[in-house]
């Protein structure tokens, strides 16, 4: 469990096929508090630590199953890219963002970019058939990241990037077209589906 809250942005060192994807994301994270079998928010996507060293800084490795780049944009990934980190909730956690599983449930597309004074509004494009799972001044998780919705039409979306946002996560670099991982809330989820059963 996570909050959408990016607490370090990683870079892939090295990506390589072993049956399932296995790719080493360099951190500034302290190893030493890092076990093996721990889950990390990678972009979004909930991933488990199978090795991890701090030689010549340090980095975790991970794997990722076909199904897992089949739903996230994990494959897009290169080295040298970089990606939002956030490490599991524990009990007693500040939650600043909003509840978020690491379970990706599809891929949005960015499709308008604009600056409003110092911050960015973007809008994205979300799989019809999680649209109606997001609404205005609701909460969505993308590339991992807790953010509010401004407005909603139809199937696209917008939010707001305050500087501090793009200085802390990639979203410094976010450009038209660009794959993003998308997790609706939970809440939302649910909601929808109590409506469902009602009718």
């Amino acid at each position: 469990m996570f909050t959408g809250i990016v607490t370090d942005v990683g870079e892939i060192l090295d990506m390589r096929q072993e049956g399932d994807l296995r790719v080493r994301i360099g951190t500034a994270y302290d190893i030493g508090g890092i076990d093996i079998g721990a889950s990390i928010a990678c972009d979004g996507v909930c991933l488990t630590v199978i090795d991890l060293g701090a030689t010549p800084r340090g980095w975790f490795d991970v794997q990722a199953s076909a199904e897992t780049l089949s739903k996230t944009s994990l494959g897009d990934w290169t080295p040298g890219a970089r990606v939002n980190l956030e490490r599991a909730l524990k009990v007693g956690d500040e939650i600043g963002g909003h509840i978020v599983s690491g379970h990706v449930d599809g891929i949005a597309r960015v499709v308008g970019i604009r600056d409003e004074g110092d911050s960015t509004r973007v809008t994205f494009e979300a799989p019809a058939s999680l649209a109606r799972f997001i609404a205005p001044k609701g909460s969505v998780a993308l590339n991992g990241t807790s953010l509010t919705v401004n407005e909603v039409d139809g199937a696209r979306f917008g939010v707001n990037l305050i500087p501090h946002t793009k200085e802390v996560t990639t979203w410094g670099r976010v450009s038209e077209g660009d794959a993003v991982n998308l997790e609706v809330d939970t809440l939302a989820r649910y909601v929808a589906r109590l409506a469902e059963v009602a009718a």
